[in-house]
């Protein structure tokens, strides 16, 4: 994968845990009636923000995961013992996992000396 591929995908890959981040913040405040005026009714402004990023991130997440899933069992990088193992850990820890895994198979690049999952040449 190139590098600006991979850096694109980096930012997707990092998004969902920015968007909870943000949720939470918003969540916290929104318990807070006199910060948005104590408005009694209806939904305070960045609720209407918040509500097309929630939407977006709900459906990037599987389009990620996708993703990542046929890379997985695409590339050499990951030793073919391995890659049930990180399917499922992609599928259970997805917004941890994902973050991980770009970093040692698709960011980081194979040690010199090495040729995938065989080891050293001899």
């Amino acid at each position: 994968m190139s590098r600006g591929k991979a850096i694109t995908l980096a930012v997707f890959t990092i998004w969902p845990v920015v968007y909870v981040v943000l949720f939470m913040c918003m969540m916290f405040g929104m318990m807070m009636p006199g910060l948005w005026g104590g408005r009694p009714w209806g939904a305070p402004p960045p609720f209407w923000i918040i509500l097309p990023l929630h939407l977006l991130t709900i459906f990037e997440i599987p389009v990620l995961l996708v993703i990542y899933i046929v890379y997985l069992f695409r590339t050499s990088r990951v030793a073919q013992d391995k890659k049930v193992l990180w399917a499922l850990v992609l599928f259970l820890g997805h917004m941890i996992a994902m973050p991980v895994f770009w970093y040692l198979y698709i960011w980081k690049q194979p040690e010199e000396g090495t040729r995938g999952p065989e080891g050293p040449p001899y």
